[in-house]
């Protein structure tokens, strides 16, 4: 439990963070979100491809696991943002937008997700080969 909460304190602060630096008037594409959904879902398919590919989740990798991937990955992440993001874009008239964050937002983390996991996994067989 302390790794997931140490990993969400870090994660939300930075989330803040990049919503703080980054903030998106109406109709303008939410890049805050945008950026911190598809850097989240980069290191954790990294993460648990690597993870994976070295061993069982149990010890020092089930921390790990709990600590970024749960914790940390899961708090800088925003679906709830992404949603109501959407809907505010989508009702306020700004369709083209609004279409094109849910599209962008949905193929950007696909295309993350896989590249973090095609690294991860390259990643974890290396050391797994040590």
């Amino acid at each position: 439990m302390a790794f997931v909460f140490v990993g969400g304190i870090v994660g939300t602060l930075i989330r803040y963070g990049v919503e703080r630096g980054l903030p998106a008037g109406p109709g303008d594409w939410p890049w805050a979100t945008f950026a911190v959904n598809c850097v989240g879902t980069l290191i954790l398919g990294a993460l648990i491809a690597g993870l994976t590919a070295i061993g069982a989740d149990t010890g020092w990798r089930l921390r790990t696991r709990l600590l970024l991937g749960v914790g940390f990955c899961g708090s800088l992440t925003t679906y709830s943002a992404f949603a109501l993001e959407s809907d505010r874009l989508l009702a306020g008239g700004d369709v083209g937008v609004g279409l094109g964050y849910v599209v962008g937002t949905v193929v950007a983390g696909l295309v993350c997700a896989t590249v973090g996991f095609v690294v991860g996994r390259g990643l974890g067989d290396q050391v797994g080969a040590r």
